[in-house]
């Protein structure tokens, strides 16, 4: 029965990943933790570009209404100005892929943590078997729900903390310690089996406690949803019945 239960949550697991890849045209989609990073970091560029070419034009303003105009010589340089302004600004500063010490446990928003963590596994893709990389991208998938779950939790919650090892220790050490492994050993046996197997073995261990946290952080509001639903049906579903027999 158990291993039936476990077949069927990957099946779910895999078939939404599949949605998820059919809804991009069959691209594969960053993880939304990596991807809302990435928005953050480009937003900023666009305040930066936008408040650059206002100074810019506010300067040249000035500088004209002093010398009294700044003539089509002016507004040609101003043009190139707010050119290079834009490009400068547009591929600088460019977004840093964390590095394996950025993945801080005791960084306070775990969160952020959690998005840190999805870009340097985007990252870490290349180096990787093929097998290991569709439960890499499983495991990306599952941080998105528990980055979102972890936004309403107490950074100093026994859960959060528990996360901050696994996704910030335990997940990319695992993957570190498997790249330092000289790629003709990994598939030597050993007591235990191939590096390979241990690896696929370690990340599947990572991917159920991850989808256990995030049974265990829902359960709360599980319960209230199960309460607030009985509750409802005990005030409102005898009066509904009493007005259904006196009709």
């Amino acid at each position: 029965m158990a291993d039936n239960a476990s077949q069927s949550d990957q099946i779910i697991r895999a078939a939404r990943q599949s949605l998820q890849v059919q809804r991009a045209g069959g691209r594969r989609l960053a993880p939304q933790g990596a991807r809302r990073m990435k928005r953050g970091h480009l937003g900023r560029k666009l305040i930066r570009m936008v408040a650059a070419v206002f100074v810019l034009w506010m300067v040249l303003g000035v500088i004209g209404s002093i010398i009294n105009g700044i003539g089509f010589t002016g507004l040609v340089l101003g043009a190139l100005a707010t050119f290079a302004a834009v490009w400068a600004f547009g591929k600088y500063p460019q977004m840093k892929t964390p590095k394996l010490g950025d993945l801080n446990p005791a960084q306070a928003d775990v969160r952020t943590m959690v998005g840190k963590t999805e870009l340097w596994l985007e990252s870490q893709r290349r180096a990787l078997p093929p097998p290991a990389v569709k439960l890499v991208d499983t495991i990306g998938l599952q941080l998105d729900v528990l980055g979102d779950q972890l936004a309403h939790v107490d950074q100093n919650h026994p859960k959060a903390v528990e996360v901050r090892k696994l996704v910030g220790e335990h997940l990319p050490g695992l993957i570190d310690g498997y790249q330092q492994i000289p790629e003709h050993l990994r598939y030597e046996d050993s007591a235990g089996g191939s590096p390979n197997v241990r690896f696929m073995s370690g990340l599947s261990t990572i991917s159920g406690e991850i989808d256990s946290l995030t049974r265990q952080l829902a359960a709360g509001a599980i319960d209230n949803l199960a309460i607030s639903t009985r509750y409802l049906d005990y005030k409102y579903g005898a009066a509904l019945e009493e007005s259904g027999k006196s009709a």
